[in-house]
């Protein structure tokens, strides 16, 4: 498994032979450049492909590209070689492409196979270092055949997660079901499968299976599954493959259950704690005890050292002062805290979660002393008083103070503020969704800027159009209710379905 987002190798730099290679070497691209005149004949004629979707204004592709640049001088070596491909997906003439594969962030990475038949995200490493065994191993089978101990050596190592099916015969139901399953999450944990349990390192030898046996490098180190039903074997593969209570630190080892844990639809149950400090030990210690005593109630636990998850505590909105704490995420993205935990209160506190006796946490920013600028400052808690139940039409746009289409898009919103300043019944205004909890009912917010409207009647509707005053006032007149209009606020909220993105240079920065 890989995890997104956690990219955190040295620079590799080039030794003093490649420094003296000739110019012309050095300034070769490996990397093959795709746009719409040549994207689809491209795709079309290899196996296996991967393409890089990014914009050149873009920080994380700016980063990615020397790393992506040296992955593909080295794969291009590869029998048969492997090809690295990437496309300017905010060019007007790629947002046809853009959109046929839903890209909604730079940089997207995708594996294509079979002609562009097959795709894949790709969620691995963003290093040359990294990419370049991982893009070697998306390109060969889903899962390896182990036929020797030295293979099963190989495969199970000491730290990896893998699923390995025993099977009596490498044909059947059984068998066809997990290589299934092996193709579709290829791209997150490993797979293999052998005629001979006993080759395998731990477990009971004795099986001739069918059974998939799942190896990890924590808790009970494997275990067993005879349900070969798809749904239910990707289940247990997703469940069995995260521990107990996941480790978030500095130990690069740790990441990939790091992800397992933050993909799991269950209820996260998180402590952070100072790994140095002196009660660090007994709350650990503790904290554990309860994960166990939780098992199985659909909870997955996490343990984090608040030096080095300053990023996370941020995310959530707590402070460091407020550690340690044993924060609660349900599925719904209501959350609960306990500041300055103590041993003795952990236990006691998860019961009355369970019980429903504890207050939900938002995250939000002080309320506004002065709120007098034409665009108003929205924070979670005024959410509800300014747009869902002010008696208003309200253009909201969820922002983060880093994106660049945000910082464009502000002095636009002020004139289109400034074009309804005479009409009380119109409210332009903006959250900052990075310091702010969202509910995810109307409101779907996965990239920046985000902007809905939402009218007098109680309607919500996604703007998708273009980002100018004039289209800006258009869509406000077209969507608000007349004058006339008394809105009934003991009415429930209605959605519309946002529009699908038809122009590639309006993609979302990346969250």
């Amino acid at each position: 498994m890989a995890f997104k987002g956690f990219a955190l190798f040295s620079i590799v730099v080039l030794s003093i032979f490649a420094s003296s290679r000739s110019e012309e070497t050095e300034t070769k691209e490996f990397v093959l450049t795709l746009d719409h005149s040549n994207f689809t004949e491209t795709i079309n004629k290899h196996d296996f492909i991967v393409v890089e979707f990014y914009a050149p204004w873009c920080g994380h592709c700016k980063s990615l590209a020397p790393e992506y640049e040296k992955a593909a001088s080295e794969l291009i070596t590869h029998n048969p070689p492997l090809v690295l491909a990437k496309i300017d997906a905010s060019e007007e003439s790629n947002k046809g492409i853009a959109n046929e594969y839903k890209i909604q962030g730079f940089p997207t990475i995708k594996i294509l196979r079979n002609g562009g038949k097959s795709i894949q995200d790709y969620n691995g490493p963003r290093e040359a270092p990294g990419i370049v065994p991982y893009v070697k191993k998306q390109s060969g089978p889903a899962s390896s055949e182990i036929k020797t101990a030295a293979d099963a050596a190989e495969v199970v190592g000491e730290k990896n997660v893998v699923a390995v099916g025993v099977f009596p015969k490498l044909s059947g139901e059984e068998f066809d079901s997990f290589i299934a399953l092996a193709e579709k999450l290829r791209g997150d944990y490993d797979f293999a499968h052998t005629l001979d349990a006993k080759l395998l390192p731990r477990g009971d030898s004795s099986v001739a299976g069918p059974v998939v046996r799942l190896f990890k490098p924590f808790d009970e180190l494997f275990v067993d599954s005879k349900d070969f039903n798809g749904e239910a074997l990707e289940k247990f593969l997703k469940e069995s493959s995260i521990p107990l209570v996941t480790v978030f630190d500095s130990d690069p080892s740790n990441r990939p259950y790091v992800a397992s844990f933050f993909d799991s639809s269950a209820t996260k149950v998180m402590m952070f704690v100072n790994f140095t400090g002196e009660s660090a030990e007994s709350l650990k210690s503790k904290f554990r005890k309860v994960a166990t005593s939780y098992k199985g109630q659909d909870l997955s636990f996490l343990v984090g050292d608040a030096e080095g998850g300053k990023g996370a505590l941020e995310y959530f909105g707590v402070e460091e002062s407020q550690v340690p704490l044993v924060i609660i995420q349900t599925p719904d993205s209501k959350k609960y805290l306990k500041a300055n935990v103590v041993v003795e209160e952990i236990e006691s506190w998860m019961k009355d979660f369970k019980d429903g006796k504890v207050d939900v946490f938002k995250k939000s920013q002080p309320i506004p002393a002065e709120n007098n600028e034409p665009v108003k400052v929205v924070v979670a808690e005024t959410l509800d008083d300014i747009v869902l139940k002010s008696g208003k039409n309200v253009l909201i746009e969820f922002y983060a103070p880093w994106c660049g289409h945000c910082q464009k898009i502000a002095p636009i919103l002020d004139e289109v503020a400034l074009a309804f300043k005479n009409d009380p019944s119109v409210i332009i205004a903006k959250l900052d969704a990075t310091a702010n909890d969202i509910p995810s009912e109307p409101f779907d917010v996965k990239g920046f800027p985000t902007i809905y409207f939402r009218s007098v009647s109680g309607t919500v509707v996604a703007y998708e159009g273009n980002r100018t005053k004039e289209d800006f006032i258009s869509f406000i007149e077209k969507n608000k209710p007349t004058t006339s209009h008394v809105e009934d606020t003991t009415s429930s909220t209605k959605t519309e379905e946002p529009k699908k993105i038809d122009d590639a240079s309006d993609t979302k920065d990346e969250l």
